[in-house]
């Protein structure tokens, strides 16, 4: 089992940054796909990118070129680096493991907490 803590998150104004990280228990984190997914108020969550556990990646094209996924084994930790912010990217952010790189939230066993990122226009 995997346990992921959050951090990160907050208010930005539009085009500022943020970073995000994600924190796993256990030894087996090089083992797990990891995965960004948001949800917005009233909407379905939605998927924003995931790391291989070879270091692929793969971007919605909501967040290609603004949103960079990175993983550290070492520390078991996942980044979602969130650059160019726009309002509509205001939303919960939630981290994801999975035992392959999915791109549907129903895919993934286990999720962190979600924290709120609010972008000021």
């Amino acid at each position: 089992q995997v346990q992921l803590v959050q951090s990160g998150g907050g208010l930005v104004q539009t085009g500022g940054s943020l970073r995000l990280s994600c924190a796993a228990s256990g030894r087996t984190f090089s083992t797990y796909a990891m995965g960004w997914f948001r949800q917005a108020p009233g909407k379905e969550r939605e998927f924003l990118a995931v790391i291989t556990t070879n270091d692929g990646t793969n971007y919605a094209d909501s967040v290609k070129g603004r949103f960079t996924i990175s993983r550290d084994n070492a520390d078991y930790t996942t980044y979602l680096q969130m650059n160019s912010l726009k309002p509509e990217d205001t939303a919960v952010y939630y981290c994801a493991a999975s035992t392959i790189a999915h791109t549907t939230a129903r895919d993934y066993t286990y999720w962190g907490q979600g924290t709120q990122v609010t972008v000021s226009s």
